[in-house]
């Protein structure tokens, strides 16, 4: 049997780890999707919804915490999936994570060119998304060392700029602020203008596949476990500050937008981060929030480049797919799986251009939902490993992270995860995804299955 290993080199810090959480959440989800809530939920309505999109994110971020502290390997929960739940759902769950990540490559490295033509209407988007290719991909060439000091300065501008945004919004809230086509303070007045849900309360639910894809990205934490410098310390301390960051961060942002835009005017021509800049006569407020958005997509480029390596090197290491794709250069960076990420990135990009309504609409379809899907894996696996952990024997004190009132905890973030992927059915925009992301589930399992089947049948008559 081939020796395998758990994890990478160890070179990342507490604070690289922190900011990569806060940088891999922070992104194009709440800078622009956001608008699209707030249209179909209203102010009070998007609000919940982020509560509970926040609630859900906690719930499984505990899981996740209790099972890298005590087994931080790279590539995380694909393995756990293997390991407490079954070999084919580790890798659906594998191949469903690598998916979302370079999928949305594709589309950062667009939206990166066309923000960068604003600014510069002479040079081809092409050039642009190819210098933001050239970036990303030295950024994670050279040593996870890179990659984290990277990340963690292009995550802090977006940190900045959403404690900026949410300082400046209150003040005008209050009415410290002008406000245009507001006389005096314009308070909370949209939260009950319209009628506390203005599209009825089910647009809560149909909008929380929208919440889970601005919150998805605090997985990453599991990635990160195989090269924390000390996980037993980095983990826990990084969930606890990182998930009360997000709230605020979230909840904070979303209160003002749902504040200061009327709820029909939102998510329709532009970023609700510009709209409400421009309303209190921030100025530049296009370009400087422009500048924001690309260091936010450059940022989750960056992450996702980085998760998508490792789910390929992990499925390498667990012996799934070739041997050649764990192989590392004397940095301890898996080139192969690199270049093949990067590769399927690229791949998204053409087939965004070139077949929009028939591949790259299956592809986005089928990665918009694949982080429920982690998240649902993620519970299941760490309530399996707590029931084996104690039918081994062992005691609950020997565990340095353990997941709160268990097993409350994994239930919720499971039931809450599938019900969010079902609830999207009442969504006439967004059920496609269901048509495509579930036979391409079952199709994935089924086909690893056999596999395995044959693959362990074929030991066997090579044994006798």
């Amino acid at each position: 049997m081939a020796h395998r290993q758990t994890h990478l080199e160890r070179k990342m810090s507490t604070r690289h780890i922190r900011m990569i959480l806060l940088g891999g959440v922070i992104g194009t989800g709440l800078f622009l999707s956001s608008g699209y809530t707030i249209h179909e939920a209203g102010p009070l309505g998007t609000v919940l919804a982020y509560l509970v999109g926040g609630l859900i994110v906690f719930a499984v971020m505990q899981c996740l915490g209790e099972l890298s502290v005590a087994m931080p390997y790279t590539g995380s929960f694909h393995v756990y999936a293997k390991k407490y739940i079954g070999p084919s759902t580790g890798f659906v769950v594998a191949i469903l994570y690598w998916l979302t990540w370079t999928i949305a490559l594709g589309s950062e490295f667009t939206a990166a060119g066309l923000i960068m033509q604003k600014w510069f209407p002479q040079v081809p988007v092409w050039i642009w998304s190819l210098t933001c290719m050239i970036i990303i991909f030295l950024s994670n060439f050279f040593s996870v060392k890179v990659f984290a000091e990277s990340e963690f300065w292009f995550a802090a501008i977006k940190v900045f700029a959403i404690v900026a945004f949410i300082i400046l919004g209150s003040l005008a809230i209050v009415g410290i602020l002008p406000v245009k086509g507001f006389h005096s303070a314009p308070g909370l007045a949209n939260f009950y203008r319209n009628g506390w849900f203005p599209n009825g309360f089910s647009g809560i639910f149909t909008t929380m596949l929208t919440v889970n894809f601005a919150f998805s990205g605090t997985e990453l934490i599991g990635v990160t476990a195989g090269e924390a410098a000390n996980p037993e310390k980095a983990i826990p301390s990084a969930i606890k500050t990182t998930l009360w960051r997000l709230l605020i961060f979230f909840i904070g942002s979303i209160v003002v937008m749902a504040a200061l835009i009327p709820y029909k005017t939102a998510g329709v021509t532009q970023s609700p981060f510009v709209y409400v800049l421009d309303l209190i006569h921030v100025p530049f407020a296009a370009n400087i929030m422009n500048f924001v958005v690309l260091t936010a997509i450059v940022s989750a480029a960056n992450s996702g480049l980085y998760a998508s390596t490792r789910m390929l090197w992990s499925l390498s290491n667990e012996g799934t797919i070739p041997a050649v794709f764990k192989k590392t250069n004397k940095n301890g960076i898996p080139v192969l799986s690199l270049f093949v990420s990067m590769l399927g990135g690229i791949f998204a990009l053409v087939s965004s251009k070139v077949a929009a309504d028939t591949v790259y609409l299956v592809l986005v379809s089928i990665s918009g939902l694949a982080v429920v899907f982690v998240w649902m894996a993620i519970a299941l696996a760490e309530l399996n490993f707590r029931k084996k952990f104690l039918a081994d024997g062992h005691q609950l004190s020997e565990l340095k992270y353990r997941t709160p009132w268990y097993p409350v905890v994994p239930y919720f973030a499971f039931i809450a995860s599938l019900l969010s992927c079902l609830l999207i059915w009442f969504d006439p925009t967004q059920r496609v995804a269901l048509y495509y992301t579930i036979p391409f589930v079952v199709i994935c399992y089924v086909a690893h299955h056999y596999w395995i089947k044959r693959r362990s049948s074929e030991v066997i008559s090579e044994v006798e």
